[in-house]
């Protein structure tokens, strides 16, 4: 591979075959859930953020549609089953070392009970005058949308 000037950025190439690597952003996934007057959140057993709460999120596997995507990762992170109901945001985060978009769906939880999975420390709801400390600034942007039409409406 050698570095080339290629589209108006600087990419990795192959000098035998001509391929050319482009370094695409990761997707992941979140569930905006609301139950009455409550949240649910997450607190993370991983970095980054490692402590803080966050909206139940993960990666999307290669070749997994990203709305079952959250429904999985809602159920491996908090034991409930639910449905997409609609799309909240998309966000582009570029504080990590690789840069993640994020694509937050609203979720209604189906069934189940409440448990934190493995990778996760606890999981909870939350009424929006009592929330932890959150972990990422897309979540504090849905929390902070969802705190505003709960106060209007």
């Amino acid at each position: 591979m050698q570095a080339v000037d290629l589209f108006g950025k600087r990419r990795q190439r192959c000098a035998q075959c001509g391929y050319i690597h482009f370094e695409d952003p990761k997707v992941a996934v979140a569930a905006h859930a609301v139950q009455g007057q409550q949240v649910l959140l997450v607190q993370r057993a991983v970095e980054p953020e490692i402590g803080k709460w966050a909206l139940p999120a993960g990666y999307v596997d290669r070749g997994e549609d990203p709305r079952l995507a959250v429904l999985r990762e809602l159920e491996e992170e908090t034991s409930l089953l639910g449905e997409v109901t609609g799309l909240v945001e998309v966000f582009f985060n570029t504080s990590s070392a690789i840069p993640v978009i994020v694509i937050v769906y609203r979720v209604r939880v189906v069934s189940g009970s409440l448990m934190a999975g493995d990778d996760v420390t606890a999981a909870a709801w939350f009424r929006a005058d009592a929330l932890p400390t959150l972990a990422f600034e897309s979540t504090r942007q849905v929390i902070a949308a969802w705190q505003r039409s709960a106060r209007s409406g």
